[in-house]
């Protein structure tokens, strides 16, 4: 009689153990996909980065022509009035 009782309260030990075990084995699953969500997120953001500032490169060459077309035309201009006098 007490031999099977001890053993049903070995075996509801090893029950709570194995349920132990498997929440702690989905607690690690969920941190790490939790830890892979933030790499993620985090890569994106660094890629929006990286195209903001090739957008603000693009931006800045556009600049530049337009001044360098500014001033070529300002240098035709001055020399085309040198030229009538």
């Amino acid at each position: 009689m007490f031999a099977r009782e001890r053993e049903r309260e070995r075996e509801r030990e090893r029950e709570r153990e194995r349920e132990r075990e498997r929440g702690e084995r989905e607690r690690e699953r969920e941190r790490e996909r939790e830890r892979e969500r933030r790499e993620r997120e985090r890569e994106r953001e660094r890629e929006r980065e990286r195209e903001r500032e090739r957008e603000r490169e693009r931006e800045r060459e556009r600049e530049r022509e337009r001044e360098r077309g500014e001033r070529e035309r300002d240098e035709r201009g001055e020399r085309e009035r040198r030229t009538k006098t």
